[in-house]
């Protein structure tokens, strides 16, 4: 068994023995999709697109970040604090074995999330796929990949569990709604819509929301997988000139 096998199963099985933590990964985007799915049940939005339909990748897309966001950055804060980057940086194993391997968790993570949700929206709401949905895969690797960056740069700036929760809901609480992904975008102020181009999540929800609804072809996910791409190297940048290996430094 290599280094980066061990690692990886190292890092599973820290996580599957969170119960709680996984309980909640792939629970709470599901209530948010009965609350909606119950509440707009045989609404439409704007272009006679279904709410069901529109809410369901918005939900998604942002349950898949929050999950990447939070369990990177919670998982860097406490290597950090328990020293155990410092004792990786004396070992023959690079940095880049050891976060590939939690990069690799989120990564298989998303993907269940992203069919055991969709199995439920199916089944329960009504949801309608298109044949284009395989286009949502590469949109769905592309958001873990910068949601996980974005988690580095959380988890570098944090300290402490508080200081994680509380970056990270900052975040992606307000990001939930500017992005369009729980609240039609076409409703908000012009300047609001331009300010959510800014956001990785609009460009994930839009993307798989695209791809399965059969909406723009090929074109317009693989514009969403560019910007999500640019949004992981720029988060990935930022996290390299932030990273600490230890709390004492």
């Amino acid at each position: 068994m290599n280094a980066y096998t061990a690692v990886t199963r190292a890092s599973y099985l820290a996580y599957v023995r969170d119960r709680t933590s996984v309980i909640f990964t792939f629970a709470f985007p599901l209530v948010f999709l009965v609350v909606f799915g119950l509440i707009f049940h045989g609404q439409s939005v704007n272009g006679g697109l279904s709410y069901i339909n529109y809410i369901a990748p918005g939900v998604l897309s942002w349950g898949i970040g929050n999950a990447a966001l939070f369990g990177v950055a919670f998982t860097l804060m406490h290597w950090r604090r328990d020293d155990l980057l410092r004792l990786i940086w004396r070992t023959p194993t690079p940095l880049a074995t050891v976060l590939g391997a939690r990069y690799a968790v989120a990564l298989g993570t998303g993907l269940v999330q992203a069919v055991l949700f969709t199995v439920v929206a199916l089944a329960g709401f009504g949801l309608v796929i298109a044949g284009s949905w395989p286009l949502a895969l590469p949109v769905l690797v592309l958001g873990v990949t910068a949601f996980a960056a974005l988690g580095l740069v959380v988890g570098t700036l944090a300290s402490t569990a508080e200081a994680v929760a509380a970056i990270a809901n900052c975040v992606m609480v307000p990001m939930a709604f500017l992005s369009g992904a729980f609240y039609p975008i076409d409703l908000m102020p012009g300047w609001l819509r331009h300010l959510s181009r800014a956001l990785p999540l609009r460009y994930f929800d839009e993307g798989v929301t695209d791809a399965l609804g059969g909406r723009g072809g090929f074109g317009r996910p693989a514009l969403d997988c560019a910007a999500l791409a640019a949004f992981a190297l720029l988060f990935a940048l930022l996290a390299g000139r932030t990273f600490r290996w230890s709390n004492r430094t």
